[in-house]
């Protein structure tokens, strides 16, 4: 049992409790994190003069050797060890001899994986926030391109005004850039170094952790050693805006669900994402889509629980924390996956623009607009209201919609109408009248769309972090 600990104890800790103890086979994914935060620690020491430039030099050459054979399949993690801290810095005494035992100095495997779980998550931070941008690229080529494509606006999932796929695509436009400035604020505020905090109480060691917070791109060192070793905010705050982005992508999912059906038939996805049935040959499932809505569960799972493995942990170092790798990991699988699929399934669907339109002219979307015709007739808006809710059970029970009624008809229920309400009904109409800034009009749109381009011209986490 290769473990970094055992000097005071008198018998092998038993199999199946060293098992249930062991951590390697999940955090062998923090591989490269924990080389990473060894290299600079060691360069550290050197510069402190704890160790000579010779035993640091020999230490970084083994360190990267053992990268270098691990990355090329050359050797294995050994499953036998304790943990990825174990397996490293056993190879590296095994590779250079009692040089390798100089690692450890100044500092304890509660910061050290506090280290290695940082490094790893503020990667992938940057990286959703990545896919986050290449999903906000494809909306905004779709609004771009449908601006005049119109469509029902429902609330309650019943038709309710005109509006356009260009609007509607803006509103999830909105959700994702608000996704991604979660990431950004939580770069930011996970952006410190605990490595130096020892087990809880810092080191006797004179350290310069400026120093090691700068070799490894953090702002600084953390300052205070126990909630150093003990915090885990950071993924907790990645795992509900991981929620969120789930969230945000479930709802849309749900919506290319509905857009999918024979009932709407406003979308046909492609068939690289889509599959069949295996007995109805007639089926085209829009699967993908569906997995998405389902993956959201698995992730908000992993929030709560990690949620409630903190609730009652006292400082400062608990192995209850161990808990937090499995979960973060499955977590951030889940939506990296969902993002970079359902980007792919967007940019390839296909949009049917003229059921659109007439599913928005069939449901009595422009009501709302023939009550403000009346208004501008000089028809008190409570009583506009209450003669266009008439007029529409009139057109339910013709099985007609207003822009379908002949003037006569119309001026049956109201004489105010004249013969313009035609045009002020209609689906354009309707649209361009709505000028406002956030609105569906286009000019209002194209000003939000010149907007979003501005936005995502501006570098993501990832390229900031090359720049720097």
């Amino acid at each position: 049992m290769a473990q970094l600990w055992g000097g005071r104890f008198t018998k092998e800790t038993d199999r199946l409790v060293y098992d249930f103890n062991a951590s390697i086979g999940f955090d062998r994914r923090l591989f490269h994190e924990d080389i990473e935060g060894s290299m600079a620690h060691v360069t550290m020491l050197a510069k402190q003069g704890i160790l000579t430039e010779g035993e640091r030099d020999e230490i970084l050459e083994g360190l990267t050797g053992i990268r270098q054979d691990v990355d090329a399949g050359t050797i294995e993690i050994d499953e036998g060890c304790e943990d990825i801290h174990s397996f490293a810095e056993a190879e590296l005494i095994r590779r250079i001899g009692d040089t390798g035992k100089k690692l450890h100095t100044g500092r304890s495997r509660n910061d050290q994986v506090a280290l290695d779980m940082r490094l790893y998550t503020r990667k992938h931070v940057a990286e959703v926030d990545g896919l986050l941008k290449d999903l906000l690229a494809v909306i905004l080529a779709a609004m771009e391109e449908n601006i005049g494509t119109y469509m029902p606006g429902f609330t309650h999932l019943q038709k309710a005004q005109p509006t356009t796929l260009a609007h509607h695509y803006g509103a999830y436009f909105e959700m994702f850039r608000r996704d991604r400035q979660r990431m950004a604020d939580i770069y930011e505020r996970m952006n410190y170094c605990p490595l130096g905090a020892g087990a809880l109480a810092g080191t006797t060691y004179p350290l310069d952790r400026d120093y090691t917070a700068s070799l490894l791109g953090f702002a600084g060192p953390t300052l205070n050693s126990m909630d150093s070793v003990s915090d885990r905010d950071y993924l907790i705050e990645f795992l509900a805006a991981l929620s969120t982005v789930m969230m945000h992508l479930s709802r849309f999912s749900e919506e290319i669900i509905i857009w999918n059906s024979n009932e709407y038939q406003f979308v046909e996805i492609d068939d690289a994402y889509s599959t069949g049935s295996s007995i109805m040959p007639q089926k085209k499932n829009p699967d993908i889509a569906e997995l998405v809505r389902g993956k959201t569960g698995r992730v908000y799972g992993a929030l709560m629980s990690l949620l409630t493995t903190m609730k009652g942990i006292p400082l400062a170092y608990n192995k209850d924390m161990q808990e937090d790798k499995e979960l973060t990991f499955d977590a951030i699988d889940t939506v990296e996956d969902c993002l970079a699929l359902f980007t792919g399934m967007l940019r390839t669907m296909r949009f049917r623009k003229e059921r659109m339109a007439e599913s928005a002219m069939n449901g009595f979307t422009n009501a709302t607009d023939a009550a403000d015709y009346l208004v501008g007739k000089g028809v008190p808006f409570r009583d506009a209201h209450g003669i266009i809710g008439r007029l529409v059970l009139y057109c339910v029970d013709k099985g007609s919609s207003i822009d379908r009624l002949s003037l006569e008809e119309l001026q049956r229920i109201s004489d105010k109408f004249e013969a313009d309400i035609y045009d002020a009904i209609s689906l354009k109409t309707c649209v361009e009248k709505r000028l406002t800034i956030g609105g569906p009009g286009p000019e209002a749109m194209r000003t939000v769309i010149e907007k979003q381009k501005s936005y995502l011209a501006e570098e993501s986490l990832a390229e900031r972090n090359k720049t720097e």
